[in-house]
């Protein structure tokens, strides 16, 4: 990674390229973006009423904190306003809606001093989406809801985007996952046992890059980037909204970033939606990345 863009005014095509060699894009809060991550403050807000969100967990005990988070997180991802947001939130930022695909937003929570680290707030260790089936051509799109700081925030470890890393990439099957375990992720609070891949080798985390960026902006990053959760010592609990697109045209063309250690079966590519008509990748297309 040798760059990074502070609101581009590049086009979507020109972006994609620079995304898919590694370089970090962050735009400042746009209308939907900031109406995105409104609509996930209120949702939380309600949920853990009258507690602040940030500081919940020293309240309530990680059994009734992962409840609250069980309900909490479904209702984000199906809230009809949700992709709605995101259909503008890409107009905005320059993309052909008619070529772009999106999966649904998630919301992430980091918890402090290791409060809730399995399941339902899974804290990612060093990772490469690509590990997880997601096709080499994935962006991903991460906002803050809250003010974030360099205690609670992403890492991005700069040194891995050309250097293979040993990983268990190899026993991942996306399908397989959605099957078995994407669905019992609430019932992971004391260990989470469901089977991930993980870096085999020691990673050095450092140089690592931390983007401090206010509640709205949207950072962009390839799915290839090795990224992290940082351990959160900042007393608060993280929340942050991210989803993940495609362009249809880089999808065919089988065109992405470089894959340098990713050896897992399956594709992500059936959960996307089109910006314009929320309709699916078709099957024809979707075969020939299984």
């Amino acid at each position: 990674m040798n760059t990074l863009y502070f609101d581009s005014t590049v086009n979507d095509e020109v972006r994609r390229e620079r995304l898919y060699n590694g370089q970090l894009f962050v735009y400042s809060p746009s209308p939907s973006a900031r109406a995105l991550c409104e609509l996930g403050r209120e949702l939380a807000e309600a949920a853990f009423a009258p507690l602040d969100p940030r500081d919940a967990q020293h309240s309530m005990s990680v059994e009734q904190y992962a409840a609250i988070l069980a309900e909490l997180k479904p209702k984000f991802i199906h809230h009809p306003k949700a992709k709605t947001y995101i259909q503008a939130m890409l107009g905005e930022f320059g993309c052909d809606l008619s070529q772009t695909y999106f999966d649904v937003p998630r919301m992430r929570t980091s918890t402090a001093g290791g409060y809730l680290t399995t399941g339902i707030a899974y804290a990612f260790h060093p990772h490469r989406d690509t590990w997880y089936s997601a096709p080499m051509c994935q962006l991903n799109w991460w906002l803050p809801i809250y003010a974030i700081e360099s205690e609670n925030a992403m890492a991005f470890h700069p040194a891995y985007w050309d250097q293979p890393i040993r990983n268990g990439s190899q026993d991942y099957n996306y399908q397989e996952w959605v099957k078995t375990s994407r669905f019992i992720a609430a019932q992971q609070v004391k260990t989470d046992t469901r089977k991930q891949p993980h870096a085999e080798e020691e990673i050095a985390l450092d140089p690592q890059v931390r983007i401090i960026t206010p509640p709205g902006s949207a950072l962009v990053f390839s799915a290839a980037q090795l990224h992290s959760s940082v351990p959160n010592s900042s007393q608060r609990t993280r929340f942050s909204i991210d989803f993940r697109t495609v362009h249809l045209a880089d999808v065919n063309a089988k065109r992405g970033a470089p894959n340098v250690d990713s050896h897992c079966t399956g594709t992500t590519l059936g959960d996307y939606l089109r910006g314009t008509d929320l309709t699916h990748i078709p099957d024809e297309i979707i075969a020939q990345h299984l």
